[in-house]
Formats: structure tokens, C-alpha cells, sequence
């Protein structure tokens, strides 16, 4: 008997040590998964967050909005995780939070970690030329005059070459819809045409930019350069290298620049609402509706390419929140992200917010806070399909809303939605 309870205990021991290692390891990191909780356990006031609730449901109820997802997560915790109104409206298919979303202008925050990935490799400087790796960009020009009659232009020698942390931060002089870019052939979102981001590239950089690189803040196409950067420095795909660098290890299982069979039932339908008077209805854009499930499915745009699921981006986000690492799994380290996040642009600013942009990110200023809460040091930036997100590492938090709509008059649930979540803080 003696011996038999021995052998019990032999047994059982390193399994009971395994377990409470594991507890002890997911205390240490607060963001190894995700855990819901009550919102009072991290310092929300449920009353107050539900008027979050009731913004999107009379949203989609007035038909300003088809739907609305939203993941809320603080210290570690998931407090609002809910989807509203309809995948599809026509066929009456209610949204459900697993399902997927164009993120449009969100893909740039992942191109810029898959970038700077291979900036912790050594593999460039960040004030390099882009021409030493993508010699088409040698001897850049800046357009000097353009007759919009007929498109025709005349250019300037460029005072500098275009660096790499100028396409980060967005002065290097490529804005998007440009007349010039737009005559030859140049994307703007996303194509399903049988072209491939090398040649696009390779045609952007023979045009010219709108300013001299480092000059002003014009957003615009550089994170699609940067996307093609990704490949040269890493000799393989876009969509490869980011599964394997970021989706893989962060479990981002939906994200993607074009949907798998078995997933493309679960895309939304794009809607539009020109106007705030104007109804609601299936957009009239193909392009736009079907680009993720159609096409020769070759084009992987760095700067508007991707598809996911909400909880895919918080993810991401809750890795940046947290230096660098989530699920256990290293993205970047947390002195690379605090250089992200920094001011990256001078004096310059992000349109009229008084906000700055680092290396990916916009970063909200004692001013941009005067205007919409939110902490000084925040970080964010949204799509052009209605989708928004911000990080904001002083209350430990990050905010997501989702819908799909373009062009979408009700703009304000990427705005509205911030007060309605900070109006709820309690502690």
C-alpha cells in the first residue's frame, strides 16, 4: 500500500507543478490570453459603458451604420466585447464578433512591426536610402507644375533621397489619389488585378513626389513601399513573412489579404451612406466589396491590403500595449516600440489634431487630448471602411470599433465612440 501511494504521489507531483508554474507564469504576464471580466474589476462603471451600447444600437437602428463590433480591454481584462446589427441587412444575418472586416489603413500598423522586426535583425538603418535596397528609387523628383486638363506635369531633381523612416512616418511625399499616380495605374486601397506589389512599386517610384522627403507629413502610400521593403529584406512574400512573424505567433488566425474558402462567408457586406441624409445601402464599389474573395489575389498592399477580425487586431494591440510580446510570444522589444511611438515628424503635425506620428502611429498630444479624451501618449489610427483603434498604455487600455461602411457620412462612431469609453473610467 505504502508503495503504491508513493507511486501516486511520484505521478501526480509533476503534474501539480506544471500547473501551478503555468498559474504563476500568466501572473506574471497579464496579457498572456484573454480573460473577461465584470468592467468594475478594472475601474469601469457597467452603467456608464453601456451608454457605449446604446450609441451603436440607435446607430444601426437610424441606419447610420450597418453594424458595429467593439473589444475594450483594461489591465489585462475583456470588458466590452459585443457586436451590433447585421453581417448582411439584406439577408438578415446579425453581426457576430467573429466575423471579419476590411481594416483598410490598419494594415499600416502591422507593416510597420513586420518592418521593424527586421530592423531588430540588423538588417537596415532607418536612415538609409530606400534606393540601396530598391534601386528604382535613386535620383528621386518632385513635382514642380501639373496642368489637371491633361494630367501633364514637369518635374525638379528632389533635394534628397527618400529614407526609410520618412516612408514610416509619412514625409516622404507620396500621398494617396494623386491625378499623376492615378493616370498610371497606381492603387489606391487594394486590386484584384494579375499585378503584384514589386511592379506597382517599381512604378511609384518613377513618379514624382509632392514635396522634397522630410518636408511636410502627407499621408499616404509609403507604407505599400514599406510592404515591399518587408520582401526585399526578408526574401519572401508579404503574406508569408507576416503569418509566420506575426499572425502565427500572436494566434491572429483571420487576418489576411484574401480570404480562405471556408472563411469568405464570414466577410461583411460593405456598405455606403454618402450622405448623413442619404440611406444606407450595399456599396457600389466591386472593388471595394469583393477584393478580399475575387480577383487574381496577388496584390498584398502594405498600406490598406488586409481583412480580420476584431479580436485579431486586439491582439496586435495588446502585444504593442505590452512591449513587445503576447501569448508568451516576442513580436519586438519594448525599447523598439518606445521608439515607435515617439514623435517622429519635428514640429510638423497630423492635419489639424496638433498630433504627432511616430513610426506607424499617430500619437496623441496635450492638444489632440484637449479635443477627444484620451491619455497624452496614446497611440492610434483608423481605416477608411469606419474602423478605429487606440492604445493607450497610461490607463493600461485599448479601445476597438468596427463596422464596414465607404463612402460613410456617419464618420463620427470613430470619434464619438473614445468618450463614451473614457466617460465610464471609474477609478
Amino acid at each position: 500500500m505504502k508503495t503504491k501511494l508513493l507511486l501516486i504521489v511520484w505521478l501526480i507531483f509533476p503534474l501539480l507543478f506544471a500547473c501551478t508554474s503555468k498559474e504563476a507564469q500568466n501572473k506574471d504576464n497579464k496579457y498572456m490570453y484573454f480573460i473577461s471580466a465584470k468592467p468594475e474589476s478594472v475601474g469601469f462603471s457597467s452603467n456608464r459603458l453601456a451608454r457605449l451600447d446604446t450609441f451603436l444600437q440607435q446607430a444601426v437602428d437610424r441606419g447610420d451604420i450597418p453594424n458595429a463590433a467593439t473589444f475594450i480591454v483594461r489591465k489585462g481584462k475583456v470588458v466590452h466585447y459585443k457586436a451590433f446589427g447585421f453581417r448582411d441587412i439584406e439577408k438578415n444575418i446579425p453581426l457576430e464578433t467573429t466575423d471579419i472586416f476590411r481594416i483598410a489603413s490598419q494594415s499600416k500598423a502591422i507593416i510597420s512591426v513586420a518592418l521593424m522586426t527586421l530592423y531588430e535583425e540588423g538588417r537596415f538603418w532607418l536612415d538609409e536610402p530606400v534606393s540601396k535596397y530598391i534601386p528604382a528609387f535613386r535620383n528621386p523628383t518632385v513635382l514642380e507644375t501639373f496642368n489637371p486638363a491633361d494630367s501633364s506635369y514637369t518635374v525638379r531633381p528632389a533635394r534628397s533621397e527618400i529614407t526609410i523612416r520618412q516612408l514610416l512616418n509619412h514625409t516622404a511625399g507620396y500621398p494617396y489619389d494623386h491625378p499623376v499616380y492615378v493616370k498610371a495605374g497606381i492603387p489606391m486601397l487594394n486590386s484584384t488585378d494579375d499585378i503584384t506589389i514589386e511592379e506597382v512599386v517599381n512604378r511609384l517610384a518613377a513618379l514624382p513626389l509632392v514635396h522634397d522627403p522630410g518636408e511636410a507629413f502627407t499621408y499616404g502610400l509609403h507604407t505599400d513601399i514599406i510592404g515591399r521593403l518587408v520582401e526585399v529584406l526578408s526574401s519572401k512574400s508579404l503574406d508569408i513573412y507576416l503569418k509566420e512573424r506575426i499572425f502565427d505567433p500572436l494566434g491572429m488566425k483571420d487576418t489576411y489579404f484574401y480570404l480562405p474558402e471556408e472563411k469568405k462567408d464570414r466577410l461583411v457586406t460593405l456598405y455606403e451612406k454618402p450622405t448623413i441624409d442619404s440611406k444606407l445601402k450595399v456599396a457600389s464599389s466591386q472593388l471595394n466589396q469583393f477584393f478580399p474573395v475575387s480577383g487574381h489575389k496577388k496584390y498584398f498592399s502594405g498600406g490598406a491590403g488586409l481583412v480580420g477580425t476584431i479580436e485579431d487586431y486586439g491582439r496586435l494591440c495588446l502585444m504593442l500595449l505590452n512591449g513587445g510580446e503576447f501569448n508568451g510570444q516576442r513580436i519586438l522589444g519594448r525599447k523598439t516600440i518606445e521608439m515607435m511611438i515617439s514623435n517622429q515628424i519635428g514640429n510638423l503635425a497630423v492635419w489639424g489634431s496638433g498630433n504627432k506620428f511616430g513610426l506607424g502611429f499617430e500619437i496623441i498630444t496635450e492638444q489632440g487630448a484637449a479635443k477627444i479624451p484620451g491619455s497624452v501618449g496614446s497611440f492610434k489610427w483608423g481605416g477608411a471602411y469606419a474602423t478605429d483603434y487606440l492604445i493607450d498604455p497610461a490607463e493600461e487600455m485599448i479601445c476597438l470599433v468596427y463596422t464596414n461602411s465607404m463612402p460613410n457620412a456617419f464618420w463620427q462612431i470613430t470619434h464619438l465612440y473614445r468618450p463614451l469609453i473614457y466617460q465610464a473610467l471609474e477609478d
